[in-house]
């Protein structure tokens, strides 16, 4: 990542000295500290990891009349181009996270990456394309940011790394139809997809929390 300021964390342990790491990104314009408050919960429900909720860079966003917010990528609207170059650079710090996890000693298959909406997006981007087997990749409320590039890129590594893709049925803000069909191209390339829909908007509900916390379960300490 050079030339690029590595990312500033907030960081939750739910264990002492983790063997896990749950790397988990937030949306656009929301900060380190929006997915704090679940982490009782997971922790309640049996998840002993460290969590990592790292800072997107501050950008100008195209659809929100240039105001500069924290993401990991500009949204130029449903006609625009992709923002491809963040969504490089992005891909990079995540994957500089997890060169850092490794060295706290968590092996690359005891972490997982995270997200919600933009951030789901560059948890299974990253996810997928990472030439270490991870323990999993969740994406909630998300989208394929470069769609298209899923086929040349994808890593055999992770094609059979759990992915856990969760989307409300009311959604606005990212339709249920563009993550149906992120869960078909990574489907059709081999990927195994735990589909979960709920009847909210861009939201995550606590069932879909508590669905969370039994799959954690699953893919870092085998029970749930």
């Amino acid at each position: 990542m050079a030339g690029e300021a590595p990312l500033d964390t907030v960081e939750i342990e739910t264990v002492e000295s983790p063997a896990a790491s749950i790397i988990w990104l937030h949306g656009l314009g929301a900060d380190a500290h929006d997915f704090e408050p679940i982490v009782p919960d997971l922790a309640a429900a049996g998840v002993r990891a460290r969590f990592v909720f790292p800072n997107a860079p501050v950008r100008p966003i195209t659809i929100n009349g240039g105001f500069p917010m924290r993401a990991w990528f500009d949204i130029r609207g449903p006609d625009g181009p992709p923002d491809e170059p963040a969504v490089r650079a992005s891909d990079r710090a995540v994957r500089a996270l997890i060169e850092r996890e490794k060295s706290r000693g968590v092996a690359p298959e005891r972490i997982v990456l995270a997200g919600f909406s933009q951030g789901g997006a560059m948890a299974v981007f990253t996810g997928a394309r990472h030439p270490e087997r991870l323990a999993g990749i969740i994406g909630l409320s998300c989208f394929d940011p470069l769609p298209g590039t899923l086929g040349r890129e994808h890593h055999e590594a992770n094609a059979s790394t759990p992915i856990l893709l969760a989307h409300g049925t009311q959604d606005p803000i990212v339709p249920l139809p563009m993550a149906l069909s992120l869960c078909t191209e990574l489907e059709s390339h081999g990927h195994r997809v735990e589909w979960l829909e709920y009847p909210i908007p861009h939201t995550v509900s606590m069932e879909e929390v508590q669905a969370i916390g039994a799959w954690l379960r699953r893919v870092l300490h085998g029970t749930g």
